[in-house]
């Protein structure tokens, strides 16, 4: 009971923190760090889809990122030729996303173990190559997005208060859907299938199916967080594809605790501010942030939330 209260409270501080980030930004003047959490929670939303299939469902993929650069594309392509309503550029990459998501799931979930995690990075790096060379689209070079998604006058992307908090709403969003999924009966089972697959098949449940459609739920979620994520940046490149890309959301998941609800956002928040810190000391900042991260991943099993939970206990 007390290791639930110690994560419960961490948790709370930090969405409490979330929520109120705007108004002191607005209070200190400080607008920088307003910026910095609204790609933050963009990744976190990134990374928490991402933990569905990898944490809860036990599919490990290694070219999640490919939804993040679909949803992207999808909303700077439809700018690029005059349609700007956000009515259409977000279901368009939703939809897309799914798509993809399904191809990718269809194949990739007939093989199990590294040819899975391969497979999956074989696709997400294909995106990847797809969009360096569309020239029409800015190529390598990335397309620029002159006007963000407009919504009718009901929210307006282009104030940075107003886009947070849809952000942050599409963050609570997704994480109350896979707390509902997981607690479901279609949850249980999939989590039935990471522990024991054979057993679940011999008793009757279609295995690929369960894990085909948890894998679709995963790839819409991600490319949400890909049509913000172009908002945010009013910019999007074949980059945020690249194989690195997904390293990076499966080390927030890791990080912060694989299968867990809120673990994604905690490793988000903390991959990405010490990325940020360290990468202000100096440009060889990686040296110091891999060796930091082998070792919370080697002595501190079960990622931030079971640190949480073992200080608890103790």
């Amino acid at each position: 009971m007390k290791a639930f209260t110690v994560s419960k409270a961490v948790t709370a501080l930090l969405l409490a923190g979330l929520v109120l980030l705007p108004l002191y930004s607005q209070l200190s003047g400080n607008i920088f760090i307003l910026t910095l959490f609204t790609r933050i929670i963009i990744l976190a939303l990134a990374a928490a889809s991402l933990n569905l299939i990898m944490g809860f469902g036990g599919m490990m993929s290694f070219g999640h990122a490919a939804y993040l650069g679909i949803g992207g594309y999808a909303v700077g392509m439809l700018a690029q030729e005059g349609v700007g309503s956000g009515f259409i550029q977000f279901p368009v990459a939703l939809a897309a996303s799914a798509i993809y998501a399904l191809v990718i799931g269809a194949l990739s979930l007939r093989t199990r173990g590294v040819y899975f995690i391969m497979i999956t990075l074989a696709f997400a790096q294909m995106a990847y190559y797809v969009a360096s060379g569309l020239a029409r689209y800015g190529g390598d070079d990335g397309l620029t997005i002159y006007k963000r998604s407009d919504f009718s006058g009901l929210i307006d992307l282009g104030n940075r208060v107003q886009f947070y908090y849809l952000c942050l709403a599409c963050l609570f969003g997704v994480i109350f859907l896979i707390w509902r999924i997981v607690n479901s009966r279609f949850g249980l089972v999939v989590q039935g299938l990471r522990s024991n697959e054979q057993r679940m098949q011999a008793i009757g449940f279609p295995a690929k199916r369960y894990q085909l459609v948890c894998f679709v739920i995963s790839g819409t979620m991600c490319g949400l967080a890909g049509a913000l994520l172009a908002n945010n940046t009013d910019f999007v490149s074949p980059a945020v594809m690249y194989w690195t890309r997904s390293g990076d959301l499966m080390v927030m998941v890791i990080l912060g605790g694989m299968g867990t609800l809120f673990g994604p956002v905690m490793g988000a928040v903390v991959f990405l501010l010490l990325e940020e810190f360290l990468s202000q000391i100096t440009e060889y900042w990686a040296l110091i942030m891999g060796p930091l991260l082998l070792l919370i991943v080697l002595f501190g099993r079960g990622g931030i939330m079971g640190a949480l939970g073992r200080a608890g206990r103790g």
